[in-house]
């Protein structure tokens, strides 16, 4: 089917139009200067003219090692080379792995036509960038997790009530189709609405906020855009993921993308190399400090991996307390020797951040794996803590 579909460039303009035929359901993209690519639904050119954010001046201090630089001292360690090289722990479709204990990368493998210059999409693991964002604008005073009345179209009727918190754990009660097989909530969100924040956000209630819990694309986009109109400036708020998270934590790498109302798409659309995914990894592990600077609240970072009332599964800012599974649930890591206080970033098709406190490491695992394939990073990462040994 794919080969029915027909795209043009016009490298001079910055744009792509494609269409099914030639003619059936065409659609325009548009790259921006810092901000990657949107794709324009309605055809809007001028909506997204001036939603530019200046590139980023690019890392100083090449030859410090990583993350103050980019160079890279690995250890002597066969069997962590062997560990990352083995298809069987890597999994198909493996781009790239990146392994860093004590803050220091120890071991890192790309797949063929990859490198640690390429920016990956994180796809969900986005998600939890967005709640360190959150973090960001609470610990700028402009926010708080207690907070309600958060949209002035749920005024008057029972969404008035959500929390900021609720969102994050995923507890807001707001109806979501997630279902990828069909056009459902969250495909029509990401591929047919020009306005993402504004079509989740007209959801109607399925359950009394903070009582139940349901997983939501949609949930992360009525994030940003609540986070970013707490900014209070529309170019402010565009500028602020380099400025508050991305700068400090030298993330040059990293894009966020925006829908075509200028609203990050913060469930999906980050794109950063393997290294800038390790960066924001080893960024939690130290409780939202970076370099003596504290980005986060005080305590925000081990909130975000806290169990959330309504299923102990997930934290309370969009982590996952158990590795990739058909069925998630509690303490499933534990039947792969990993950490009790091991939690995750996941994204589709294979994406993972492994961060365990207790071990000060941190495994970043990126590819092209559709779940069906039933690959599970968990052996990947317990396959690396057996080989740094006992002591770690």
């Amino acid at each position: 089917m794919l080969r029915a579909f027909t795209a043009n460039s016009d490298n001079a303009k910055g744009q792509v139009h494609a269409a099914f035929l030639g003619l059936i359901a065409p659609m325009t993209a548009e790259r921006r200067p810092g901000l990657g690519c949107t794709a324009l639904p309605d055809g809007n050119l001028a909506q997204t003219g001036n939603h530019v954010v200046p590139t980023p001046p690019g890392s100083g201090g090449a030859h410090a090692l990583w993350p103050e630089g980019t160079a890279v001292d690995l250890p002597q360690n066969a069997e962590l080379a062997r560990i990352v090289a083995d298809p069987s722990l890597a999994g198909p479709g493996m781009r790239a792995i990146v392994v860093v204990q004590r803050g220091r990368i120890v071991a890192e493998r790309y797949g063929a036509g990859f490198s640690q210059q390429m920016p990956l999409l994180g796809w969900s693991m986005t998600k939890t960038v967005t709640a360190a964002l959150v973090g960001t604008v609470i610990e700028a005073g402009k926010l708080r997790l207690d907070q309600d009345r958060l949209l002035a179209q749920w005024k008057g009727d029972g969404r008035a009530d959500i929390t900021l918190a609720q969102l994050m754990s995923m507890s807001s009660g707001l109806h979501f189709n997630e279902d990828y097989g069909d056009v459902s909530d969250v495909t029509r969100m990401l591929y047919l609405e020009p306005d993402m924040a504004d079509f989740a956000a007209a959801q109607p209630l399925a359950d009394k906020p903070g009582t139940t819990f349901h997983y939501s694309s949609g949930t992360a986009v009525i994030l940003s855009r609540i986070w970013q109109d707490a900014i209070g400036d529309r170019q402010a708020a565009l500028e602020w993921p380099r400025k508050a998270l991305f700068g400090p934590l030298g993330m040059d790498s990293a894009v966020l993308e925006t829908d075509e109302a200028g609203t990050f798409v913060g469930s999906s659309y980050l794109y950063a190399t393997a290294r800038d995914w390790a960066r924001f990894g080893q960024f939690l592990l130290q409780g939202g400090t970076w370099e003596g600077r504290q980005i986060l609240p005080e305590g925000f970072a081990a909130m975000m991996h806290a169990p959330s009332q309504p299923d102990a599964v997930y934290g309370q800012g969009m982590t996952w307390l158990a590795g990739p599974a058909p069925t998630q649930k509690a303490g499933d890591d534990l039947t792969y020797g990993l950490p009790a206080d091991t939690y995750w970033l996941e994204g589709h098709d294979g994406q993972t951040v492994t961060v365990i406190p207790s071990a000060d490491l941190v495994v970043v695992r990126m590819g092209l794996t559709p779940s069906d394939l039933d690959y599970r990073p968990q052996r990947l990462v317990a396959s690396l803590l057996e080989a740094l040994g006992p002591g770690r």
